[in-house]
């Protein structure tokens, strides 16, 4: 009689420990799982601009990880018809990772008057879809922080306007080119296709 008595208390023990809640074990779970890690956004990308359509601030981390190619323009300059070939590049490449970014300045005194102006004129004029922020300085003590950081790691600042930077999936300037150097040109493609290809470290 005992050991009968004995057995049932211990099955019912048992049974009261499947249909305890698994708290516990849940909290081990929980403690045990690893917050995912956010994407490293390099130092030259850790800078926000207000965006030209409407001026919301932008965050330039968003494009961590793509390789860019970074424009300062204006709208009354004899290079000003690029912005047609940057938008040709921007929609073939955008796919496999470029990014055109246009910075409208009036450094070399060839600008609009506000950012109003300047987003209808490039959408009006070349059907401009690449990203585009305000107007500010790309050059001299007035340069905005990311263009000083885009001389001080190529070592030459903007020239003329439409100077561009290509930058790496690492966010590091890979190389600069001049205005003369058109969207098209046969050197800049290469090197803008090596860098989607994934090669990082080459010197153009």
């Amino acid at each position: 009689m005992r050991k009968l008595l004995s057995s049932l208390s211990a099955a019912g023990m048992l049974a009261a420990a499947l249909m305890a809640p698994p708290a516990l074990a849940q909290a081990t779970s929980l403690a045990a799982a690893p917050a995912a890690p956010a994407a490293a956004c390099p130092p030259l990308l850790q800078h926000t601009f207000p965006r030209l359509q409407d001026e919301k601030p932008q965050s330039l981390c968003q494009y961590s990880g793509k390789v860019l190619l970074v424009v300062n323009t204006a709208s009354y300059c004899g290079f000003t018809h690029q912005y047609k070939g940057l938008e040709d590049l921007h929609a073939k490449y955008k796919d496999r990772g470029l990014v055109v970014l246009g910075f409208p300045s009036n450094d070399f005194a060839q600008e609009k008057a506000s950012n109003k102006d300047i987003a209808e004129f490039c959408e009006n004029t070349f059907g401009v879809k690449f990203p585009m922020f305000a107007k500010s300085a790309v050059r001299g003590g007035d340069a905005n922080p990311f263009f000083r950081q885009l001389a001080q790691q190529s070592g030459r600042a903007p020239l003329w306007n439409f100077h561009k930077y290509l930058v790496g999936r690492d966010g590091k300037v890979i190389a600069n080119y001049t205005s003369v150097t058109g969207p098209g040109d046969r050197a800049l493609v290469a090197a803008i296709e090596q860098q989607l290809a994934g090669h990082l470290h080459g010197k153009n």
